[in-house]
């Protein structure tokens, strides 16, 4: 009994069809992880990578947030950071110990902390920026139980 052989047009339906499918898995594929590497412009939660196309290698696989999107206070404190003061908080410039393991480890003396003003507190506040010695910038806004790398 011979095999009956099937028209031609069926093979190039299916062959089209299969890559249609494959194109659209692709394309999703591309577009979820562009959302959950990079978020929206402008946003800014805690844990949101945004830009981490750009990120430095010290900053992967932890969120970030661009310097323009932080808080006009650690923006100012940066700014003091970068003319080696004056620091307003006596502990500014001191040695941040990392002893939560937030951030990558390295020896004693790489990570310093330096207070972030928030308005309406009394004391220093939970926000802190923390420098390392390789030119390392990180924001937190939850006194130490989460970081974000600033990206300058």
């Amino acid at each position: 009994m011979p095999l009956r052989s099937v028209p031609r047009p069926f093979h190039l339906f299916h062959l089209f069809r299969g890559l249609l499918v494959c194109l659209v898995a692709l394309l999703a594929a591309g577009c979820s992880s562009a959302e959950t590497a990079g978020g929206t412009a402008g946003e800014t939660g805690r844990g949101t990578a945004t830009a981490a196309a750009s990120a430095p290698g010290w900053a992967d696989g932890m969120g970030t947030v661009r310097q323009a999107e932080l808080p006009a206070e650690a923006r100012r404190t940066l700014a003091l950071i970068d003319a080696g003061g004056p620091f307003p908080y006596a502990k500014d410039g001191s040695v941040f110990g990392n002893f939560e393991r937030e951030l990558p480890r390295r020896e004693r003396g790489h990570y310093h902390e330096y207070t972030v003003r928030t308005p309406g507190e009394r004391d220093r506040g939970a926000r802190r920026i923390v420098t390392g010695r390789d030119g390392e910038v990180y924001y937190t806004d939850d006194h130490y139980n989460s970081f974000r790398a600033v990206l300058r």
